[in-house]
């Protein structure tokens, strides 16, 4: 009831504001702008903004913003403080019903002569330079973009915009990775808080689902702040949304997307779904036909067989037919990618209160089509035949349909010394797959060729809350900062269903070495609740300002995970290459009196369920940052965090053995970072930067969870297994532990205008017991993350971004960005890893105690050269990115090392804004014109690659039209 007053009430807050707004829109217009110090890049409170020869003016508040009304007219704006220059900007005009946006003032500091700043009103909108400052004068080493940015270049989402920071890659067109560091060590956080993404096992969100209109910065931060989590090492990429847009945004879009070997295509492969599979969920159609039921109350076959009608076999026979009969994939023609999206914000001034509001609702189809798709295994032959042999190969085509909602709502309500806010998420994700393999096996003696068809369905939800407050002593001393954020998230795979006919001549069988036919249910529901306190005091120290910063932070986590999946098998059932006949009504059990004939289930979660099990994690955390400026143009920040970290487990493996709740990690560390920040002058800094981080094993991980992947038929083992070699010696003992990280960063960078950088960094890192996946060796085909020996990377890093008017001043619209990481990496093998490679090298091989790091590549090229021009309303770009030859996947005993090729990846983007007020906006995006194929590979002494995997994703053309009203 209390909650529905509240609701009510703000409901009621926006209605008015909106009637009162559009009372006055007739005779007034606004000034809204912000400011900051360009000595700290800070928001500057308490200037005076006054429209000349008028009593009209203000103050600025804590976050640096301005409103003034006015009438429509052309106006001087005065903005002044003590001992700073007074700036005078001309030109301001005013028109009824809108707003003006003067964005990113600065005010520099001038005791001797107080001189006056004139500038015109169009030369400060959609600058850069706030976000110039922020990284001139950060204490971090971070990059960044800006909502200014985003006007010039059009970008739509927050995965598009964030490709342009130095030194990021986008991964699937969504994920970010850092300096060339796999997910593991890259973070995504949304308003500075912890927030899963639709995997909960990855550490970075779904960057493409945040429109830019609602955005007013990502920052990228390489160096660890002590406010920040401590299980980041590449970087940390932090979406600010708009908590008060700048002016009134509502606008719609519309995309669309094609790709000449994936759309368009009648040999596309699909199955029937529900009828809600277009809004991203399953209707009910594919339930689970044991649903309500305990494993206690599900017969087994043996307590049915020759019983048809007992009371166990109708039960039996009720769970049967409730199983969709449909096994076979599908063609059908594949239709185009398309998109839609709406939002609306803006802000109102209620007394000497504001508020700010937005919405967005987004909704998204993606289709897939990929041909001549392979998925094999190969192994070691004896020491002295080089060439690898082949165990397993499949190769054939599969069909993906993607349906995404995704809706975002905040509310923010600021008063003179305080803010606060409420923000709302939902992310609803369904994705259809099915495909058909020509599949070849010739492992341990077993050697025949089948049909295999995969249907998988799999959907997604996400749903997070993020209430915050901002508080300010009247002096501006004193700043006190919470933010309490409960996320839910459920991941369901309802009805796997995977099938192998076996093929001799023609005759299909099913079962003996090809597999009985299974089908799969996965069910996972993860709660978390995330909070923390952040205290700031400004003070002077060394006659220079200074700041101390300190909180805490306590983040609970839940995630409940269960697989129920059952075999199907055929007695004497007639097989034909139609897997739908097994259980067509006259197939299935009993198909004869005596009830001995037909197709069954048997439930392979019972007795033992190794795929369930509850999870929780806890981390209570503490930390003290201390800036100082102990000598002129040098800032020290001295930096520790504390953590407390603890893992429980429920759960059992396959031979019985069960943990009750049990402590499965339990940590305490100590985190230190320090920054050091010499300003060699206004626009050069060289920075050292020194922090320890944490990287933790994940849910699944730290599990006995054996989770398959139908359409690779690789099998995710929980690292809290053991595995054994062929001699039966232990070769890894199922203790997974944290990864430990030491930090070193060194850079010299160089800032200026139009957003023009040059920056050169050495970092080096060092991991103790660094987490990678290996190949597991008692079952082929499965792979484990498991802790190997310590490493270290070394690298260098070059990050260019530069007008091309240097060259010749008709080019200054021209800008040419790059960014060249590159890197040395090497891990010391553990004894049982390096004992497994001596036995098992080739003749004339050297086995030395070292090896590459697994997931960390050599080198990475990200390189564009952009037009921007008309007046900030065209913008086309050239990009260009590679990533060098990457341990994939480690080998063990005779199975070879697995390696990325590199992906040669070139894309075009073009936008171009136009009609009244420039309200139009047009993009096209080319992505891939290489047509490069996505490939790895097995590597083994002197002997050709061999194909893990290939996937050519083809060409792909999009463009997309947003209106703003």
């Amino acid at each position: 009831m209390k909650s529905q007053t509240i609701l009510t009430s703000l409901l009621s807050i926006v209605m008015l504001s909106l009637l009162a707004t559009a009372a006055s829109a007739q005779e007034t217009g606004f000034i809204r702008g912000s400011i900051f110090d360009a000595a700290t890049g800070e928001p500057f409170y308490g200037a005076t903004v006054v429209i000349d020869g008028t009593t009209n003016g203000e103050f600025t508040d804590f976050d640096g913003k301005f409103e003034l009304k006015a009438a429509p007219g052309t106006y001087v704006l005065k903005i002044s403080y003590l001992s700073y220059k007074a700036i005078s900007i001309t030109d301001v005009e005013v028109q009824a019903g809108k707003v003006t946006l003067l964005d990113n003032i600065s005010m520099s500091e001038d005791v001797e002569t107080l001189e006056e700043v004139v500038v015109t009103a169009s030369e400060i909108k959609n600058t850069e330079q706030a976000v110039l400052t922020l990284k001139r004068k950060s204490t971090m080493l971070l990059d960044g973009i800006s909502s200014a940015n985003f006007r010039q270049i059009g970008d739509s989402d927050a995965a598009a915009a964030v490709k342009r920071v130095p030194g990021v890659s986008i991964e699937g067109g969504k994920y970010v990775y850092i300096r060339g560091l796999g997910d593991r060590y890259t973070k995504t956080i949304l308003n500075g808080m912890d927030i899963p993404g639709l995997d909960p096992d990855r550490n970075t969100i779904q960057m493409d689902i945040f429109p830019t209109t609602l955005i007013d910065n990502i920052i990228v931060i390489k160096s660890f702040p002590g406010d920040l989590p401590a299980d980041f090492t590449g970087g940390v990429v932090n979406i600010n949304t708009k908590e008060f847009p700048e002016e009134r945004v509502s606008s719609f879009s519309i995309s669309g997307g094609y790709n000449p070997s994936m759309h368009f295509n009648n040999k596309f492969l699909t199955y029937p779904g529900s009828s809600t599979d277009f809004l991203g969920f399953d209707d009910g159609l594919r339930q689970i036909p044991v649903q309500g039921m305990s494993p206690d109350e599900i017969p087994l076959y043996p307590q049915v067989i020759g019983r048809p009608n007992s009371p166990e076999a109708t039960t039996y026979q009720n769970i049967l037919s409730r199983f969709n009969p449909t096994l076979r994939a599908m063609q059908a023609n594949s239709g185009m990618n398309y998109g839609l999206g709406w939002n609306i914000g803006n802000q109102h001034s209620i007394g000497s209160r504001k508020l700010g509001y937005y919405f967005s609702i987004n909704y998204d189809r993606t289709t897939e089509y990929y041909q001549d798709v392979i998925y094999a295994r190969y192994g070691k032959r004896s020491p002295d035949v080089f060439e690898l042999e082949r165990r397993e190969f499949q190769a054939g085509n599969f069909g993906t349909s993607s349906n995404q909602v995704s809706g975002m709502a905040g509310i923010s309500v600021k008063s003179e010394l305080s803010k606060y806010t409420l923000n709302f998420l939902h992310i609803q994700n369904g994705e259809s797959k099915a495909a058909l393999f020509d599949y070849e096996n010739n492992d341990l003696g077993a050697v025949f060729d089948a049909d295999q068809h995969n249907l998988e369905y799999s959907q997604r939800s996400l749903s997070n809350l993020l209430l915050g407050g901002t508080h300010h002593s009247g002096n501006n001393h004193w700043k006190y900062e919470w933010k309490l954020s409960p996320t839910l998230s459920r991941l369901d795979d309802p009805d796997i269903r995977f099938t192998r006919i076996r093929k001799d001549g023609g005759n299909f069988t099913i079962g003996t070495e090809s597999g009985n036919p299974e089908r799969i249910w996965r069910f996972l529901t993860e709660y978390n609740l995330a909070g923390k306190m952040d205290i700031t005091r400004n003070l002077t120290m060394f006659e220079r300002d200074g700041k101390l910063k300190f909180g805490g932070a306590y983040t609970y986590k839940e995630r409940d995970y269960s697989i129920q999946g059952f075999q199907i098998i055929p007695f004497r059932v007639e097989i034909a290459d139609d897997p739908d006949i097994l259980l067509s009504n006259e197939n299935r059990w009993p198909s004869n009196d005596a009830g001995t004939q037909g197709t069954r289930f048997e439930p392979d979660f019972i007795p033992v369920n190794t795929n369930a099990f509850l999870g929780t994690t806890s981390n209570a955390a503490a930390y003290i940052n201390h800036e100082v400026n102990p000598f002129n143009r040098m800032k020290v920040i001295l930096s520790l965090r504390g953590e407390y970290y603890q893992q429980f487990y429920t759960g059992e493996n396959q031979q019985g053995f069960k943990l009750d709740n049990e402590r499965v990690l339990d940590d305490f560390d100590l985190f230190p970072a320090t920054n050091l920040i010499f300003a060699l002058n206004d626009e050069q800094n060289f920075r050292f930067a020194y922090s320890r981080t944490i990287a933790r094993p994940s849910f699944k991980e730290a599990s006995f969870a054996e989770i398959l992947d139908p359409i690779t038929s690789r099998t995710f083992i929980g690292g809290f297994f053991p595995d054994v070699n062929s001699r039966g010696e232990e070769i890894w003992d199922g203790n997974l532990v944290a990864t430990r990280i030491n930090n070193f960063d060194l850079r010299w960078e160089v800032f200026q205008e139009r957003g023009q950088t040059l920056s050169m960094s050495a970092f080096y890192k060092t991991f103790d017991d660094p987490i990678e996946i290996v190949q597991y060796v008692q079952t082929p085909n499965n792979f484990q993350p498991r802790n190997v020996g310590d490493g270290r990377v070394l690298g260098l890093e070059v990050e260019v971004r530069k007008t091309m008017g240097f060259v010749n001043p008709s080019l200054e619209n021209f800008i040419l960005s790059s960014n060249i990481t590159f890197t040395q990496s090497s891990i010391d093998m553990s004894p049982t890893e390096l004992e497994s490679r001596l036995l098992n090298a080739r003749v004339g091989q050297e086995i030395v105690d070292t090896r590459g790091m697994a997931g960390q590549a050599p080198y990475i090229i990200n390189a564009g050269l952009a037009y921007n021009g008309s007046r900030n309303t065209f913008d086309i770009g050239v990009y260009y990115n590679v990533q060098g030859r990457t341990l994939s996947f480690v080998g063990i005993a005779d199975r070879p090392d697995v390696f990325s090729v590199p992906f040669n990846s070139l894309n075009l983007s073009m936008n171009k804004q136009f009609g009244d007020n420039n309200r139009y906006s047009v993009g096209f995006r080319a992505t891939n014109l290489l047509n490069a194929r996505r490939e790895f590979v097995f590597e083994a002494f002197n002997a050709p690659d061999e194909l893990f995997t290939s996937l050519k994703p083809g060409t792909a053309f999009s463009a997309s039209l947003s209106y703003r009203f």
